[in-house]
């Protein structure tokens, strides 16, 4: 047999394209476990297209579902599912902070995001210190968590030991890397007002989604703010931001809704606002029934969910560096300065452009899901159809309960835009970058009418 030539070879290894085979070999894997048997309540194995969704949304932990998790499938079952939600969060987040250091190396900005969250000389050999730390994180994050809710589920609801500790566990890893599988119907509408189970997964939630890079960065230069690298600055403050955002609305516009937190104290209602505030970015969790929600909640959910979080995190969405990256593009034009600067570094035209192709591109994803929503779905209205692609694209996994209504060809919509969503922003930035390469002419300007 003819051997490949090196340039096929490295066509077949390029990172754009390694990623999302290695997710499809995942979700393939997901797909054959759940639909046996032994994955569910009963003698019959799940149909092939409820397989097919749930190890979707798991690996690319996303959280919508299509049955109930905790009567739907067994214990094995649970354990596939935790299991897929923990390789797809922790392939998420090396293989983009894996990518970061290609990408900086082939640009020949050594220690832009990895590099300057690790060592000021971190270089390729450095992968396997790289992966350690990531794992010790991950696993930390998630044992304390794991351990504070099983001792509240132990102590406060009178679970059995085991119990308490399988459950802890299991909404503990889904926390942290913001997949929002819960073992409960209503996910966490029964403890809408326990901050001991509450808290505990808002805080896993925002470790897991703020980034590797920025954790390792903070971790060593958390009292120097003025030592931070730009990504680090805009996406710390960008967080701040989007979460006192996402408090403010669901505070403002749920006080008084019957349907939600209404009936609830003063207290139970910023706790519950707190927590329902965090999850768009990208966690499912949620501690009220969406489709009661007031319709300016819903329309400001829409926008958080689509920024998401931090860059090589388990958070979805086009990423807080972008959306922020283009606000700073947008003031500096209207200021009318040439450089976009932040924190007194000039941004590149190259980044400019990146980060406008991946929103626009999430954009158009959005819309044509939508689309086809709608078309395969009679019963849908338009903003449910935008919400739950917005949801599935940005790795959320929240609903306005419609999710189990959606026909067969609706929920394969649902797993294209998961998987879109989950793979196509870390393929699309990183073939960007990757494929950039100095051009030996210039063509002559012309500026063409714009607005």
């Amino acid at each position: 047999m003819r051997a490949r030539s090196p340039s096929v070879r490295r066509a077949v290894q390029h990172p754009a394209r390694i990623v999302p085979i290695a997710f499809l070999c995942a979700i393939a894997v997901g797909t054959l476990l759940l639909a046996l048997p032994v994955s569910r309540q009963g003698p019959d194995g799940a149909p092939l297209i409820t397989a097919l969704f749930t190890a979707t949304s798991a690996v690319c932990v996303t959280g919508l579902v299509g049955v109930d998790t905790p009567t739907y499938w067994s214990d094995f079952g649970h354990g596939v599912i935790l299991a897929l939600i923990q390789v797809g969060g922790f392939g998420i987040m090396t293989m983009a902070t894996l990518l970061s250091v290609l990408v900086s190396r082939r640009l020949g900005l050594r220690g832009r995001l990895i590099a300057q969250a690790e060592t000021r000389t971190l270089a390729l050999g450095d992968v396997r210190a790289v992966l350690g730390r990531i794992a010790v994180a991950i696993l930390a994050c998630e044992t304390a968590v794991a351990v504070l809710l099983a001792a509240r589920f132990w102590i406060g609801y009178d679970y059995p030991l085991g119990r308490a500790l399988w459950y802890g566990l299991f909404h503990a890893v889904s926390a942290f890397n913001n997949a929002g599988f819960a073992l409960y119907t209503d996910n966490l509408i029964g403890f809408v007002g326990d901050a001991w189970i509450c808290l505990p997964i808002a805080a896993a939630v925002i470790v897991g989604g703020i980034g590797f890079p920025v954790l390792m960065e903070l971790r060593r230069e958390w009292r120097q703010p003025a030592a931070w690298s730009v990504h680090t600055r805009i996406t710390v403050w960008g967080t701040l931001v989007l979460l006192v955002a996402g408090f403010g609305v669901m505070l403002g516009f749920e006080w008084g809704n019957p349907g939600t937190y209404g009936p609830l104290g003063v207290a139970e209602k910023i706790l519950a606002a707190f927590f329902q505030g965090t999850m768009p970015r990208t966690a499912g969790f949620n501690n009220a029934d969406y489709g009661a929600m007031s319709l300016e909640t819903i329309t400001a959910t829409n926008v958080l969910m689509f920024i998401g979080g931090g860059s090589a995190g388990t958070a979805g969405g086009i990423k807080v560096t972008t959306f922020f990256l283009l606000a700073y593009v947008i003031w500096s034009e209207v200021k009318g300065e040439s450089d976009v600067v932040v924190g007194r570094r000039r941004i590149t035209d190259e980044a400019q452009r990146q980060a406008l192709t991946v929103a626009l591109l999430g954009v158009g994803v959005i819309t044509a899901g939508t689309m086809a929503l709608i078309y395969f779905t009679d019963h849908l209205r338009y903003d449910q159809a935008l919400f739950e692609s917005i949801s599935a694209f940005a790795t959320v996994g929240l609903s306005m309960n419609i999710t189990h209504t959606l026909p067969e060809p609706a929920q394969l919509v649902l797993v294209a835009l998961m998987f879109v969503g989950r793979v196509g922003t870390i393929t699309v930035a990183s073939a960007l970058a990757l494929r950039g390469r100095p051009r030996l002419y210039r063509y002559p300007k012309e500026r063409p009418i714009v607005g």
